[in-house]
């Protein structure tokens, strides 16, 4: 059985992931499909429209056959980090044979060079990163700037158009990891359709997740999806949505965290802030500032942000002081290599054989029962377990339906098993 991975936040699940899951299975003659999608909580740092069981169900009902949490630590952090931590899981289980990613360059060779001098960092590259980064520009257009310079720009006439959009980034980031795991993974890219990932507009039956996230409106606590928006989702992705946010159980957003993220920062010293990941160059001063002298979570962030600190870093900094995860912890993650387990999500019958394939070729722990693995002997184990149940802890206090915010829920909700 040939089997593919892809990495996903299903954020929601749109027509355009249908799209991507079954190019790639053309492409790679794969049999099965496995996912690692992020948790309760996203890359850009904020918390996703649902939680990750109901998603987990909805992929596993349109295409995929088994999903595996990325952990919180990765599933909110950069995009090196953000894809480290997904390729790691996909070569630590021993049994996916190649990677899909979409990108608006669709081309996996290009991509790959431009990896290759990443991973590498040849001299004359590095030395320009670090002119680069002395004139206080943000680390995204250090790099760009360099890569220029290193390339010397000729080379590649659109090297700025590559480098400036998010699944073109997000790719690199996956190829760079699969070298620097020196992974037999084989990589390859589906070209995006239609609009731009950010695109805020709908655009007919294969929009944008952001656009969806945003044609989502309510009145009196209640949430609708339109006809327009409908065109864009699968018919189960729109029942799980519309089930869910019936119960209370979403739309989840950050104003739903607003007034915590403000007691937490009124709260805070300057120095605990520093202790967050992406708090350094007396950032936590205009954090602090800003949570003094505002009154909404769109000021304080538009407060926040510049040039150089970009709206997705802040969020990030501020859902890492909701969830408790700190900068010396998530190094430490990485110092020692990644992920320390593979979480199951849910499977469906090809997936049940993927994980018994795991269980005998992978060289991290699978997960099918958290509660197994609270007290692991694994120190690192335990305390990236604690932390995603901590994070849970916190998303579900965002549920409209006060019923369904009791901690604990990372250890007694069951995965998702589709027949």
């Amino acid at each position: 059985m040939k089997v593919l991975g892809i990495v996903v936040e299903y954020n929601p699940f749109h027509n355009g992931h249908i799209y991507h899951i079954e190019k790639s299975r053309e492409i790679t003659g794969s049999d099965a499909v496995i996912c690692v999608m992020s948790g309760n909580f996203i890359q850009r740092g904020e918390p996703a429209l649902l939680n990750k069981f109901a998603r987990a169900e909805t992929a596993l009902h349109c295409g995929a056959d088994l999903v595996i949490e990325l952990p919180h630590p990765y599933a909110m952090s950069s995009a090196e980090a953000f894809a480290f931590g997904a390729v790691k899981i996909l070569d630590g289980i021993g049994i996916a044979d190649c990677i899909s990613f979409g990108s608006e360059h669709g081309n996996v060779e290009t991509l790959d060079f431009i990896a290759g001098i990443l991973a590498a960092e040849p001299e004359e590259y590095r030395l320009e990163l670090k002119k680069q980064l002395e004139m206080g520009l943000a680390f995204p257009v250090c790099r760009q700037n360099a890569l220029k310079k290193y390339l010397h720009d000729a080379a590649f006439p659109d090297l700025s158009e590559l480098l400036e959009t998010s699944n073109n980034i997000l790719g690199i980031e996956y190829l760079k990891a699969l070298k620097k795991l020196n992974s037999s993974i084989k990589p390859y890219t589906v070209a995006r359709i239609s609009n731009s990932y950010n695109s805020a507009e709908l655009t007919g039956p294969v929009s944008s997740a952001t656009a969806i996230r945003n044609s989502i409106s309510g009145s009196n606590g209640r949430y609708n999806i339109s006809p327009e928006t409908a065109k864009a989702l699968p018919s189960y992705s729109q029942a799980v949505l519309e089930r869910e946010f019936f119960s209370g159980r979403g739309p989840n957003s950050i104003k739903m965290f607003e007034d915590i993220i403000f007691s937490l920062i009124r709260r805070m010293n300057p120095g605990q802030m520093r202790e967050f990941p992406d708090v350094s160059e007396g950032l936590e001063y205009r954090i602090k500032s800003a949570g003094e002298n505002t009154g909404s979570i769109e000021e304080l962030i538009d407060s926040i942000c510049t040039k150089r600190y970009a709206q997705t870093r802040i969020q990030r900094i501020l859902f890492s002081m909701l969830t408790g995860l700190t900068k010396a912890e998530t190094e430490l993650f990485m110092q020692y290599g990644g992920p320390q387990y593979a979480r199951i999500l849910g499977f469906n019958n090809t997936g049940r054989r993927l994980l018994s394939m795991m269980k005998k070729k992978s060289s991290l722990p699978v997960i099918v029962k958290a509660a197994d693995f609270k007290n692991s002997c694994n120190k690192l184990l335990a305390r990236m377990l604690e932390i995603e149940a901590f994070s849970t802890d916190m998303y579900v206090l965002g549920y409209k339906n006060p019923a369904f915010r009791k901690a604990g829920q990372e250890f007694t909700q069951n995965i998702t098993v589709v027949k």
